[in-house]
Parts: C-alpha cells; structure tokens; sequence
C-alpha cells in the first residue's frame, strides 16, 4: 500500500524548498499477474496543469484513482499537498439533490451555501442553482461539475476525460472556462485525456504512458490562448502522435 503523506522536499539542514502538489515514486499497481503501473515516477508542480495520455489500458485512470485516494491497493511512494478533488467523465451528479445542494454536500465550510452559489456564478450557473440536475444539458451538467470540485479550493485538481461527452462547440466553450477556474484558483490540473489537440490546447506540460511509466513528455511551451495552427503545437503534435503509435496511414 503506497503511504499517503504531505509532500514536501527537504532542502540543507532540514530547510523546506517548495512543495510539490504532488509527487509519486516507483508506484506500482499490480491485477493479478499484471502490472499497469510499474514503478512510475512524476511530480507535479503546484499550479502546473499536466496532461496525461496513453492507450486504452496504459494505467491513467489508475493512477488518477490513486492520487484521489480510491487505490489502497498500490504501492510505493504517493505524497499530495493539501485537497484533492476529481471531475470525471460523468459528472456524477446526486440526482435527489438540487445543484445547489450537490455542491453544499459535505462541505465543511465557513457558509457553504455561499460558497456554493459563489462557485456556480463562476461556471456560469446562477440561474440553474434550484434546477435538478437531470434538467441540465450535458455542459451545464459538467459546469456543475466542474464547481462542485472547485467549490473545496482544491491543492490538486484531477480530470478524468471530463469533456469527451460533449458536443464540439460545448467542449471549446468548457476548456476556456478550466482555463479561467485554474487561473483563478491556481490549483495544480492533471488531466486525463484521449485527445491530443486538447492535451496541447490546455496543458503547460504533456506526459504518455506507456508500460506503466511515463515514456514521454513535453513542455509545451505556446503562450496562451492558443491555436492548433501554431507551428510549435503541430510539431509536438505529429511528435505526440507517433509516440502514441498513430501514423498518417492509421495505427502502426
């Protein structure tokens, strides 16, 4: 079982340098004779947003299970500063509770009704605060979403495909709004995605696992906001594709 404590690196004479918001190391996550994670080593920055990619089966939602806290079968070293909260694919919203009260659930907050109308006025859904959440469309649902994970001032922010449901016009108008809730909010971001335009649109740095490790990675460097015709995006793009083993002809 990988042992769950605040990170932070010591510097000379027990000094502390800056904490990450996370940091695993020779994480392993073992079903039956397999082993999806194998040993993986990554830190992530305190207000980096990482993405993460990789087939079908490569380990990316098991480790983002782990860094939730939903794994106590893994092992090795896994140390997260501060909160963690996960928007996922589905945003898994409690169909017997009112948006409003999605968010107050288990809030420990000073006012949590305040914190989250607070939360919804950002993500646009001040109107939709009394609505049951069947009544939402698929954005307004994974707005809602989106609130109920920042509504906790999370130190680490995880997104499991939280825009692969969503129509194309819908899911350009939710990656402006992550950009401005982490912006805001400044949390760490590691993303889980399918999509590799999506992975350079958003993140400062993109990462591929293979093997149960990380095999690739990349800064990208493109300043903000940011076109899929930029020459340095094609670039890591066609670079991005072919670790991912997708040629121009198809599959390799």
């Amino acid at each position: 079982m990988a042992a769950r404590v605040p990170a932070g690196v010591s510097g000379p004479a027990g000094a502390q340098t800056v904490r990450p918001a996370a940091a695993v190391r020779g994480l392993t996550r073992r079903f039956g004779d397999r082993a999806v994670l194998d040993g993986l080593d990554l830190v992530i920055g305190r207000g980096e947003f990482v993405a993460l990619l990789g087939r079908s089966g490569s380990g990316k939602s098991t480790l983002l299970r782990a860094l939730a806290g939903l794994d106590d079968e893994v092992e090795g070293g896994l140390e997260v500063d501060g909160s963690v909260a996960v928007a996922f694919q589905e945003p898994r919203l409690v169909p017997w509770k009112r948006v409003r009260d999605n968010l107050t659930l288990g809030l420990t907050a000073p006012d949590p009704v305040s914190r989250a109308e607070a939360a919804l006025a950002e993500v646009g859904l001040t109107d939709r605060a009394g609505a049951w959440p069947l009544t939402l469309s698929g954005g307004e649902a994974q707005r809602a979403s989106l609130a109920r994970a920042l509504v906790r001032e999370p130190g680490l922010l995880l997104l499991d495909e939280p825009f692969s449901a969503l129509d194309a016009l819908t899911r350009i108008t939710v990656h402006r709004l992550v950009l401005d809730l982490w912006a805001a909010h400044g949390p760490a971001v590691l993303l889980v995605t399918h999509d590799v335009d999506e992975a350079l649109l958003l993140a400062d740095r993109v990462l591929v696992l293979d093997d149960g490790r990380v095999a690739h990675e990349w800064t990208v460097a493109a300043p903000r906001p940011r076109h899929r015709d930029h020459p340095g995006l094609l670039t890591l793009r066609a670079a991005l594709l072919t670790a991912l083993g997708v040629t121009p002809e198809g599959p390799a």
